[in-house]
């Protein structure tokens, strides 16, 4: 039997940040990992022999500063470039548009439209305004319902924040908060692909359309961090997200936590109507709090033991949505691609290259997905890393990041039977817009939802644990009355994605949790 304050289970990027914070404090904090390898879904692993790449999260913006700082993860190896150009959108035909710093972005949408250029200055103040808002609540649990003085106190400084907002801002935050993506954008553009450009994040581990309510949301979720100290930049961690959940487990094993691999949690523990540890193959360990850094819905169906929390709460998690139709792909490549709408090498392809040249075309993909069992013609996001790291390609080779969808959990005739017709399909798509670039594909790993969920516990294939609707945000994730980070059994505690403020590489749950866990124990002193 092994003992320990704190047993953290999963050693994913968030439970390593918890973990962190935790053991900074004096705390003996061990954590279980199912896998071989700490990082959760931010990994790195070689998939082709010589080529390796990030094989699920692939991109680096969302990860808090503080978080960075507090962690000192560049003394420990970590390294972030930015992208030369942040986003190339191609067509099948000449147009073309980029986006990025110094102006890149309102230049290019200026050589589309000038009307565009001119609004975009309005659209850019009015997300700036909504963003700031967000900001502040990123390392900060939300207003618990049903709370005590203290979440009357979190809904007071919100209640300040909004009304320190102008009236034409509160109306700007009320948008974002209910209207689709392509609500707003249809108001401020007129041309097709400069829409797209901004409406591509709105769909963004999002099974829905961008004329969906609530997609505006999910659209600011993705613009509110910073690379390499830019914000709003979108970044590389040279060797791949793997080195981002390295550093951190450094940081980690130096404040002294202990990190144990290849051992799977089988149930937690619970005693007296508390959590009081787990249970792993046969050996037990016994900690004062448990902290689960786990998809909600594996928590509560899986490892917390029938019967230890009420039947409600049982029903209201088995109601989790959770499904991103999501398909994700890593590809070997003897060459880089050539574009036809902009084909010799350059700056653009170090970019995220965005296949959806409209919001028409990415509603289309969802309306197949959802009558067809998956995309016809799929929205498609391409990263060639190696364009910013040698590390992951032989020389003069490289590797493709694809973030693929829409490509529902089920579909017709299974997974088993359709995961390399699908994984063709969309090399044919890229294809269709890089002539050559089927050619050029000399090995491939393809995992559709249902490997995304056996390899990393992602319920559904969600990779944000949960969809990032307004019924499972903010004081709502994951339910109502337990949006603090702790679960309705005591001495449980939730850090991962499936709590506030939700999915990405951000750290901000696994920070806030630590705070939760942090706050109990000095109760427990007193």
């Amino acid at each position: 039997m092994g003992q320990t304050d704190v047993v953290i289970i999963g050693a994913g990027h968030n439970g390593l940040v918890c973990a962190y914070y935790l053991a900074s404090k004096g705390l003996k904090v061990t954590m279980l990992e199912r896998r071989p390898v700490v990082g959760g879904a931010a990994v790195t692993e070689e998939f082709h022999p010589g080529f390796r790449n990030s094989t699920a999260s692939y991109t680096v913006s969302l990860l808090n500063p503080k978080v960075i700082r507090d962690m000192r993860l560049y003394e420990h190896g970590l390294k972030v470039v930015l992208r030369k150009i942040d986003n190339f959108l191609p067509t099948k035909g000449g147009d073309y548009l980029l986006s990025g710093r110094n102006g890149l972005t309102r230049r290019e949408i200026a050589r589309h439209s000038a009307k565009d250029a001119e609004a975009y200055d309005a659209y850019s103040a009015s997300l700036e305004s909504v963003i700031r808002i967000l900001r502040e609540w990123l390392l900060r649990a939300p207003p618990n319902a049903g709370g005590g003085l203290a979440d009357v106190l979190a809904l007071l400084k919100l209640g300040n924040g909004v009304r320190g907002m102008s009236l034409e801002e509160q109306r700007h935050l009320l948008d974002f908060f209910t209207k689709s993506a392509a609500d707003i954008l249809e108001r401020y553009f007129e041309t097709d692909i400069v829409q797209a450009l901004f409406g591509f994040d709105g769909v963004v581990g999002n099974y829905g359309s961008p004329y969906t309510p609530g997609s505006a949301y999910v659209l600011l979720h993705h613009l509110f961090g910073e690379a390499a100290g830019v914000e709003g930049a979108w970044g590389h961690a040279i060797g791949g997200m793997g080195a981002i959940t390295q550093a951190m487990a450094k940081a980690a094993r130096e404040r002294g936590v202990e990190i144990i691999l290849d051992t799977p949690v089988d149930e937690i523990i619970v005693e007296g109507g508390k959590a009081v540890g787990v249970s792993t193959g046969g050996k037990t360990w016994r900690a004062r709090q448990v902290v689960a850094n786990v998809h909600p819905k594996l928590l509560f169906e899986k490892l917390v033991p029938a019967g230890a929390v009420a039947p409600e709460i049982d029903h209201r998690m088995s109601g989790w949505a959770s499904e991103s139709a999501t398909f994700r792909m890593n590809v070997a490549l003897s060459e880089l691609p050539r574009f036809t709408s902009l084909p010799e090498p350059g700056d653009h392809l170090t970019a995220g290259i965005i296949i959806a040249p409209s919001l028409q075309y990415m509603d289309r993909a969802f309306l197949d997905a959802r009558r067809d069992g998956w995309s016809k013609e799929p929205i498609v996001e391409m990263l060639i890393p190696s364009t910013l790291d040698e590390s992951l390609a032989p020389e003069g080779q490289h590797v493709a990041s694809l973030f693929c969808q829409h490509f529902p959990h089920a579909v017709p005739g299974g997974w088993d039977a359709n995961r390399e017709k699908v994984a063709d399909h969309i090399i044919d798509t890229v294809d269709a817009y890089a002539p050559g670039f089927k050619a050029s594909v000399i090995g491939r790993l393809a995992l559709a939802p249902i490997d995304l969920e056996a390899r990393f516990g992602l319920v559904g294939g969600d990779i944000f644990h949960g969809k990032m609707g307004l019924d499972q945000l903010f004081s709502a994730r994951p339910m109502l009355g337990h949006a603090d980070y702790r679960m309705p059994l005591p001495g449980l505690y939730l850090c991962g994605s499936g709590a506030h403020p939700g999915g990405g590489v951000t750290g901000a749950p696994g920070h806030n949790a630590a705070q939760a866990v942090l706050t109990d124990r000095r109760k427990f002193r007193r």
